[in-house]
């Protein structure tokens, strides 16, 4: 925790945010509105900026069934996901990960971990979460 919270706002430019982020070692800015914190912006959220502003060509030679596979291999080197039946299916590059968490915290590591591989340009989540000793499925969004 910092006493010295570096914040920016609305209409602050990418720039400005990037310059922000790297002098101050951070990877997410609240933004500010009036003394109040409206949202905050973390360095994913730049990337996908980026990629709908930059082009992209699909020259890599990464095609979906690469990109599957490569995700599939980064999870599975994963500590955490171990017991976990997390399944990828990768379409014109968005990957979508399927099937079951015992830990919520896993989502989040499973989605950066899938958004870090190369070709990669968005992930969605259709993961749910079970909690180990009941078997009861816990849905997230209740």
């Amino acid at each position: 925790m910092s006493d010295r919270v570096v914040t920016t706002t609305r209409d602050a430019s990418l720039e400005d945010v990037v310059e922000l982020m790297t002098r101050h070692h951070v990877k997410r800015l609240p933004v500010v509105e009036g003394g109040k914190v409206v949202g905050i912006i973390a360095r994913s959220d730049l990337l996908r900026a980026l990629l709908r502003v930059l082009p992209i060509s699909d020259s890599s030679g990464v095609g979906d069934d690469q990109i599957r596979q490569n995700i599939v291999t980064e999870l599975a080197g994963q500590i955490w996901s171990g017991t976990s039946m997390i399944h990828v299916n990768v379409d014109k590059g968005i990957a979508e990960l399927s099937g079951a968490i015992f830990d919520e915290r896993e989502r989040l590591a499973a989605r950066v971990a899938a958004e870090n591989v190369v070709g990669v340009k968005a992930v969605t989540d259709h993961l749910f979460w079970v909690e180990p000793l009941s078997g009861i499925v816990v849905d997230p969004s209740a």
